[in-house]
């Protein structure tokens, strides 16, 4: 028996208490190393750091808080007041909370399907890889992207060029828009398209020029436009009343001047369609069978269709979806890493156990893998409320200035703020301090339990 083991039981026998430093300190400090001079020196300057980078800001925002615009006059809790009553700041908390809402539940809901998927996917680390590539991007390149993504016209925009060709595949634009008649004269608007002034007679020509139409814009299969003569019906003429060059007498058909082929045109009595035809290719018309008078000439609004110009991402309405959406792009390649890496660790015989019990692949992972996996998906949860509670960047470049007040956020009202109004910019940071707490808490917490 050694010296060194002999002299701890001759302790232990007549309970002489050890001397402080040694390894045989009080039953709850057993396994813990001792506290030492070379321990502090060495974490000293770790300490140091966090006390001027973490703790004095903290403290001195926390101070500011409490004063005036210019930080010299104490005001209490004044500035904290301000935050629930200014209009602009209630707003920035309501999309605050969308964000921790909507942004961490789609992210980690997007990263679990493709986690899953790409299990069943040969060369899954390619494609993993081509996923996890936006986290490398910063945000600030990323707003610049979505900018173009989501540029309103078709030509740049690439979400609307792919809106606007599925849309003209089912409802195509009119060859004839922008086409209207000369002010004042002949025609005026009805639902959309227009109606002659005068009602029509049998027997009487009908005259229907039209202007604002660029002559490029023309059919290919336009013919000069004819004169309407009488006859029998009504008959009449639909065409361009312009003449290249100048000239030319408003509404007169003059030499040069193309009809308009195949634009609808109605015959009305008492508010009901009597008849509806197309014209030819030199703009003429007719409804051989109508007699007597008290008609209405109308061209339906079918003829003037605009082009369908895309959906105005950036605006007040979808400015908030969008940009969160840019911000499923970056994030969800982070959240199919993590969730794939607990995915791994899933032993293999629950899986096939489950299968064997006769348990459908959606019951496996409904039942089976989310529940194994379900401390990963808390960890990846909480992780991005934290984020987006600080979110600032992506909403400060992506917004255009017009709708950046409808997707403020706290982090971009404590930017402006602290550019005249130091008091309030400070609670605004207090304040988001106090929203990242309790998260962050929650995690830090969750991992010393899995880690003692």
């Amino acid at each position: 028996m050694t010296r060194g083991v002999l002299a701890s039981r001759v302790h232990d026998t007549v309970g002489v208490r050890p001397r402080h430093g040694t390894r045989h300190g009080r039953p709850g400090d057993r396994g813990r190393p001792p506290w030492s001079r070379a321990a502090w020196l060495f974490l000293a300057p770790a300490l140091a750091i966090i006390v001027a980078l973490l703790v004095y800001p903290i403290c001195y925002t926390a101070w500011l808080s409490l004063h005036d615009t210019r930080g010299t006059e104490f005001v209490g809790l004044a500035n904290y007041t301000e935050i629930f009553k200014a209009p602009q700041i209630r707003r920035a908390l309501v999309n605050n909370a969308v964000w921790a809402v909507v942004a961490p539940s789609l992210v980690t809901a997007l990263g679990l399907i493709l986690a899953v998927l790409l299990e069943r996917v040969r060369r899954a680390t390619a494609f993993k890889i081509l996923l996890f590539m936006p986290m490398a991007i910063s945000f600030l390149a990323a707003g610049v992207t979505f900018r173009l993504v989501y540029d309103e016209s078709p030509d740049r925009g690439v979400l609307n060029a792919i809106v606007v060709s599925a849309h003209d595949a089912f409802s195509p634009p009119s060859k004839y828009h922008g086409a209207r008649p000369r002010d004042g004269q002949t025609l005026v608007a009805a639902g959309g398209g227009y109606q002659l002034r005068a009602p029509a007679t049998a027997g009487q020509p009908v005259l229907v020029p039209l202007v604002g139409l660029a002559p490029d814009r023309i059919p290919e299969d336009a013919t000069p436009a004819a004169s309407a003569g009488a006859g029998t019906g009504i008959s009449g003429v639909v065409w361009l009343d312009f003449a290249r060059g100048g000239g030319g007498t408003a509404g007169a058909v003059d030499t040069g001047e193309r009809g308009l082929p195949d634009m609808t045109v109605q015959a009305l009595r008492d508010g009901r369609v009597m008849a509806t035809t197309r014209t030819g290719p030199d703009g003429r018309f007719a409804f051989t069978y109508l007699t007597g008078g008290g008609y209405t000439i109308r061209l339906p609004a079918g003829n003037f269709t605009e082009p369908f110009r895309g959906i105005t991402w950036l605006g007040p309405g979808l400015v908030t979806p969008s940009i969160i959406g840019a911000y499923i792009w970056i994030w969800a390649g982070f959240a199919m890493i993590l969730i794939s890496a607990g995915l791994a660790a899933i032993p293999r015989e629950a899986l096939e156990a489950a299968r064997v019990d006769g348990a459908t692949e959606w019951q496996v992972f409904r039942r089976v893998t989310i529940p194994l996996v379900r401390p990963v998906l808390v960890v990846v949860m909480v992780t991005l409320i934290i984020n987006v509670l600080k979110i600032f960047d992506l909403v400060f470049v992506l917004a255009p200035e017009s709708t950046q007040g409808n997707a403020t956020v706290v982090a971009l009202e404590m930017w402006r703020d602290s550019f005249n109004n130091v008091g309030l910019s400070s609670a605004l940071g207090v304040l988001l301090l106090l929203f990242v707490l309790p998260p962050m808490l929650i995690n830090i917490r969750r991992l010393r339990r899995e880690h003692l």
